[in-house]
């Protein structure tokens, strides 16, 4: 049936293409601009005074006089601009606040702009429209889409509203799309997350979904819901299912799995939204890797990752990259955030446009559902659970069980004790109940069902020691990674 939306659909899709082809094509003069932009906008705020904005003409002022910053050092300023005070690290107040769980000092607050704001929208619906050129397939946008997300209900705090960013982003979805956008207002609202799935399986059930979006670890216990209500394949239950969204969390563990439970393959696009700006997205079905968002008010530098924590590493812009290296991402945006560690590390798959992939956290973690489960917080809550107690520990790592035989995926916590406890999964709901107070995205995820509570494997005596000789890192500096979002040493030591 001819659809006016999907007609409309492609050659709007073919305007957007060549904007995007305009500035991927010319990369350097692109962040020339941006650059330039930033730093003559914000030289009146208080973080330009202080960093003599003014006279940085060049790239080079720049570095020598802002140093790289991750959120506890950018906190003082931070602090002033939750209070209300204005012009701090951008002109004017932020009209959101992004909150966000922080590794050390409890939420984090990121500022959203009126500047920045549009930049995640358009790059989401870019995301699509790229999609749709280079595919020719819009008969999507004719049937419904689902966003999984958290509550766009939003706080206020100091004239400022704030949330997480995908309740805020929800408030921005096109007109166009709002009558084809589910779940409801309603459901949306819903704070707790199982509730919030049966209502979404109840209303989506009849209808015809043609796009569905989210992280998958959320995806996935949709899609069980929708299997276990209904004994079907999800490619069943929607017939005209093609198109997968999904970021926040690699896809490939769940890649499998996903194709199990939808039947057969769909086409999917991979995005790399964070609440500090929305970095880049597929632009190729048949290329590896999100072509980097260098028109979006965002100025990027990198640091090889293995130079990062010497003590004057060196700062690169776009032009000095090199494809396959591991770098940490550093940016600058009209949010007002400067020379900002997000945390997050990179590798370049192509320079020609500039794409990238997420390759990790520049500190050991395990984000296998979005949890971004630190090795702070895995000690504190190990010294926690055995504080006064006569259990000792000579050594520990974590990895995800993303497919347990039985039950749902969980932390397995592998401990080679000293002296054991009488009583294992008392520890381990000590050691988990720890976590879920520091991380606030871990107990969500247990709260909603998601993770089940972390388990814990015993190693035999020396099976540490064994696994570091067997990989030729035995003694000297070399450590047993606190935490690690894949299972290889995990695998290792089970098969002891």
């Amino acid at each position: 049936m001819f659809s006016i939306k999907s007609a409309l659909a492609k050659p709007f899709a073919k305007r957007v293409f060549k904007r995007v082809q305009k500035w991927a094509n010319n990369p350097v003069k692109t962040q020339e601009k941006v650059f330039q932009d930033l730093i003559s906008t914000a030289a009146q705020t208080q973080f330009g005074r202080d960093h003599d904005f003014i006279s940085i003409n060049n790239y080079h002022d720049f570095v020598k006089r802002v140093p790289v910053r991750d959120y506890e050092a950018l906190k003082p300023y931070v602090e002033k601009v939750v209070a209300g005070e204005e012009n701090i690290l951008w002109k004017g107040k932020p009209i959101y606040f992004a909150k966000t769980s922080g590794t050390t000092s409890g939420s984090k607050y990121i500022p959203i702009t009126k500047e920045s704001m549009p930049t995640h929208v358009e790059a989401a619906r870019n995301a699509i429209l790229m999609y749709i050129h280079e595919t020719g397939n819009a008969k999507f946008v004719d049937g419904k889409m689902i966003f999984l997300q958290g509550s766009p209900i939003l706080e206020e705090q100091n004239g400022i509203q704030l949330g997480r960013l995908s309740g805020i982003v929800a408030h921005y979805v096109p007109k166009y799309l709002q009558k084809n956008r589910l779940p409801s207002w309603e459901t949306n609202c819903i704070e707790d997350w199982e509730t919030k799935v049966d209502a979404i399986v109840e209303e989506t059930l009849p209808e015809n979904m043609t796009v569905i979006s989210g992280i998958p670890s959320w995806v996935q216990m949709y899609f069980e819901k929708l299997q276990e209500k209904t004994g079907k394949k999800i490619g069943d239950i929607f017939k005209n299912f093609n198109l997968f969204i999904f970021g926040g969390v690699n896809y490939e563990p769940y890649r499998a799995k996903f194709e199990n439970l939808i039947g057969r393959k769909v086409d999917s696009i991979e995005l790399y939204p964070a609440s500090e700006g929305f970095f880049a997205y597929q632009d190729k079905q048949n290329q590896k890797g999100m072509l980097l968002q260098l028109n979006s008010g965002i100025f990027y530098e990198f640091i090889k990752a293995d130079e990062f924590f010497n003590d004057n590493p060196k700062r690169i812009p776009i032009a000095e990259v090199e494809i396959g290296v591991n770098y940490v991402m550093i940016i600058s945006t009209n949010a007002g955030l400067w020379a900002y560690n997000i945390g997050d590390t990179v590798e370049f798959t192509s320079t020609k446009p500039y794409r990238v992939i997420v390759s990790g956290r520049i500190k050991h973690f395990i984000s296998a559902f979005g949890e971004h489960v630190i090795g702070k917080e895995v000690e504190q809550a190990m010294q926690e659970a055995t504080l006064n107690t006569v259990v000792r520990v000579s050594e520990f790592t974590v990895a995800p069980q993303i497919n347990p035989t039985k039950g749902l995926p969980y932390h397995e916590w592998f401990i080679e004790f000293e002296n054991e406890p009488e009583n294992l999964s008392a520890l381990a709901q000590k050691i988990d109940q720890s976590l879920q107070k520091q991380n606030s995205y871990y107990f969500d995820l247990i709260a909603g069902k998601v993770l089940q509570p972390l388990k814990i494997t015993t190693v035999k005596k020396g099976g540490f020691q064994d696994y570091m000789k067997s990989v030729g890192k035995l003694g000297g500096q070399n450590k047993i990674p606190r935490l690690a979002n894949d299972r290889i040493i995990a695998e290792h030591l089970s098969a002891e």
